[in-house]
């Protein structure tokens, strides 16, 4: 039987002897063969396929071995010396022995003299080779540690890379919902990610009038039209596509709400209804209050001159029929009448019927000339602040009249009625701001309208206050708009009394 082609094992050697391998230098010699026969096998099979980690050659190796003393030098130089014999006996031996002779006698020996061997080749002296380990891509050892920017915690394994942060893919979380973000493309606000439908729901503008986002021009922009007032923002195409338009406060109406329609046409919000005065005798009291106002600044109004609500086409009659006077364009809302005529009032207010106003009952009523003012006509169903705010400017046309002021301009006449109108307004506004409950939370809309004629206050008329005055200030035609604004300049700058002096004297404001 032939021995073993491969040794894979130090802990029992077989040594082969001649006739007589009697003394310990023999079998150590012997051994030494054996031990060389092991090298270079090994070194002849570590060159073999596969995946392996190899030793470089020996004299390509360069150890940096520490300092050894003069002991050491020399007991290494009398191993070595050793060694050298050894390999130099075994070469010299004839390998053709008598088979089945064995010697197993000081095998105990000649073990402990491996592993002394053994132990000089891996001394200090020469370190063993440390290769680099190879770690998977990613691995997150420490040198190439990566830290979620969601948890805070090492990453292992998978990760996503989002700039200079990295993620575990279930940690990476849409800033606005918190679920995780799967697809693969998101928006990135900052340092938070965002999907593309929740970041388009925050920063997109939506429609306040149908509730869609609000389309891309072709220039790629988003255009929206949004009130100068109210920034109520909506789609360009609302302006030409029949939609809804409050005629007292100019809002667009929602695809989620009705607005009211009066029986001439006109739409009103149920903001602006609340507080709506739709016939001639529930205006009476704000008619009276306002002439009363004339009268605290020294501009009491001596002849009793008619008021009347009346619908949109009795207003526009009357002012056919009107031979003078200069009237706000495209709508009329106020007349301070001159001329006798026949016109029919409002006499009793329409009821609410769904979303329109119905049964309401009007009256035609001559009007007989008895002064320079006829009568004072005002639309029905407009809120009580913006009434108020007609009824001053009328009853300022009626006072210059019969005060002698005659062939005034239009920017001079409409523009210091404005001011008294626009004067009214701010002192109601200022009433509101003073009386205004702590909760802007309302009862019904019949209850709320109805404790607002009666002088209750609302945060509701109050904004619809201060955008009448927006209204007033910012018009911008000649007459009633540039009018005012130089009426106003005189009024601050010389009081109103001057004003009115100066206007009587020469027919202009003041500079």
């Amino acid at each position: 039987m032939a021995p073993p082609s491969d040794i894979n094992h130090l802990s029992h050697p077989c040594i082969y002897a001649g006739d007589f391998v009697s003394s310990y230098s023999e079998r150590k010699s012997g051994f030494m063969k054996w031990f060389g026969k092991i090298f270079k096998i090994g070194s002849n099979r570590g060159r073999g396929g596969g995946r392996h980690l190899e030793q470089p050659e020996e004299e390509n190796m360069a150890w940096s071995a520490p300092s050894r003393s003069r002991d050491d030098r020399a007991r290494s130089r009398k191993e070595k010396e050793d060694l050298d014999h050894a390999i130099a006996l075994s070469l010299g031996e004839n390998f053709k022995r008598p088979t089945g002779y064995r010697w197993r006698t000081g095998a105990r020996i000649d073990e402990d003299y491996a592993k002394a061997l053994q132990d000089r080749m891996f001394s200090s002296a020469h370190p063993p080779y440390a290769p680099v380990p190879a770690y998977p891509h990613g691995y997150g050892i420490a040198s190439h540690s990566r830290i979620c920017g969601g948890c805070n915690q090492e990453i292992y394994g998978d990760c996503l890379g989002v700039g200079h942060s990295y993620f575990h893919p279930d940690c990476f979380r849409c800033h606005s919902c918190r679920y995780p973000i799967t697809e693969r493309e998101f928006s990135l606000s900052g340092k938070y990610p965002y999907h593309k439908s929740c970041f388009k729901e925050l920063t997109h503008p939506r429609c306040e009038v149908c509730y869609q986002f609000i389309p891309i021009n072709a220039a790629g922009l988003i255009e929206y039209r949004c009130h100068p007032y109210w920034n109520q923002k909506y789609c360009p195409s609302h302006e030409h596509d029949n939609t809804a338009r409050c005629s007292s406060c100019e809002r667009l109406e929602s695809r989620n709400e009705r607005y009211c329609r009066l029986e001439d046409g006109r739409i009103l919000c149920f903001e602006c209804m609340e507080s709506a005065i739709s016939d001639t005798g529930e205006c009476q009291p704000l008619y009276h209050a306002i002439r009363d106002y004339y009268e605290g600044m020294n501009m009491k109004i001596d002849q009793q001159i008619p008021m009347l609500l009346v619908e949109r086409q009795a207003l526009n009659d009357a002012i056919v029929g009107e031979k003078n006077g200069f009237h706000h364009l495209p709508e009329t809302r106020g007349l301070c009448l001159s001329e006798e005529q026949t016109v029919t009032s409002v006499q009793r207010r329409p009821r609410i019927g769904g979303h329109r106003l119905i049964g309401m009952r009007s009256q035609p009523q001559k009007l007989i000339r008895k002064c320079e003012v006829t009568a004072i006509l005002v639309l029905y169903g407009l809120p009580r602040l913006l009434t108020g705010a007609i009824l001053a400017h009328e009853l300022m046309h009626a006072w210059l009249r019969l005060k002698g002021y005659h062939n005034l301009s239009p920017e001079v006449e409409e523009g210091i009625c404005q001011v008294l109108s626009y004067m009214w307004l701010e002192a109601e506004v200022m009433s509101c701001s003073r009386t205004m409950p702590s909760t802007s939370s309302a009862s019904s809309s019949s209850s709320f309208s109805h404790s607002s004629k009666k002088g209750a206050k609302s945060h509701v008329e109050h904004k619809l206050g201060e955008f009448f005055m927006n209204q007033i200030a910012n018009d911008s035609s000649p007459a009633y708009g540039g009018g005012f604004r130089a009426a106003n300049e005189a009024v601050n700058k010389y009081g109103l009394r001057c004003t009115l002096e100066h206007i009587r004297l020469t027919g202009n404001f003041p500079v």
